[in-house]
C-alpha cells in the first residue's frame, strides 16, 4: 500500500520561509520523481516543484523558483520542500505527489497516481 504524508504547513508571514516535508512509503522511492502540487481557494491544482528520480535534476515553476528548493533524502525515502521569501500568493494547499511517467510529463498532476492528503500554507500580508 502505498501511502504519501506532508508535514511542516502553516501560518507565516509575508517575506518568511516553510520548510515542507514528505514521508514516503510502499514505493520503490529511487525510481519514482518526487513532487509538490498546490492548490490555492477557487483554483486548479498547479505544479511546484518536481525531484526527478533518483534525485539529480530538479525543476519548478515559473512563480517560484528562487524562491523554492525541492531536495529528497532517498535512505529516509523523504523528500522536502523548503519555500523562502514566501508572498500571500502562495497560499494554498500543498499535496506531496510520485510518479514514474516520462521526463516530459512530470509537469502534468494526472501523471501523478499517487498522492498525500495535503498541508495547509496560509501567507499572510
Amino acid at each position: 500500500q502505498v501511502q504519501l504524508a506532508e508535514s511542516g504547513g502553516g501560518l507565516v508571514q509575508a517575506g518568511g520561509s516553510l520548510r515542507l516535508a514528505c514521508s514516503v512509503s510502499g514505493l520503490p522511492f529511487t525510481n519514482y520523481h518526487m513532487g509538490w502540487f498546490r492548490q490555492a481557494p477557487g483554483k486548479e491544482r498547479e505544479f511546484v516543484a518536481v525531484s526527478r528520480r533518483p534525485g539529480s535534476n530538479t525543476y519548478y515553476s515559473d512563480s517560484v523558483k528562487g524562491r523554492f528548493t525541492i531536495s529528497r533524502d532517498n535512505a529516509k525515502k523523504m523528500h522536502y520542500l523548503q519555500m523562502n521569501s514566501l508572498k500571500p500568493e502562495d497560499t494554498a494547499i500543498y499535496y506531496c505527489a510520485s510518479s514514474a511517467a516520462a521526463l516530459s510529463a512530470i509537469r502534468e498532476s494526472e501523471m501523478y497516481p499517487y498522492w498525500g492528503q495535503g498541508t495547509q500554507v496560509t501567507v499572510s500580508s
